[in-house]
């Protein structure tokens, strides 16, 4: 049982497949792609047919594929 407020963590807010590609600079439909043809390995989370984004997911695969 939460005693307090202090307890409760907020989930990261999730963004949609058009909020991410614009975040990342890129076409909607590259996402897509990606994760049809697993060309890289960014995680997403699937709520029925639904398609999210971690905001913290995407900051990693910005870090990881800079060059």
């Amino acid at each position: 049982m939460i005693k307090n407020h202090e307890d409760i963590t907020m989930p990261e807010k999730l963004l949609t497949r058009k909020e991410a590609a614009e975040f990342l600079g890129i076409a909607e439909n590259t996402l897509a792609v990606w994760a049809c043809t697993k060309r890289y390995d960014l995680p997403m989370v699937k709520i029925g047919k639904l398609i999210r984004y971690k905001l913290s997911d995407l900051i990693k695969f910005i870090d990881q594929h800079q060059q």
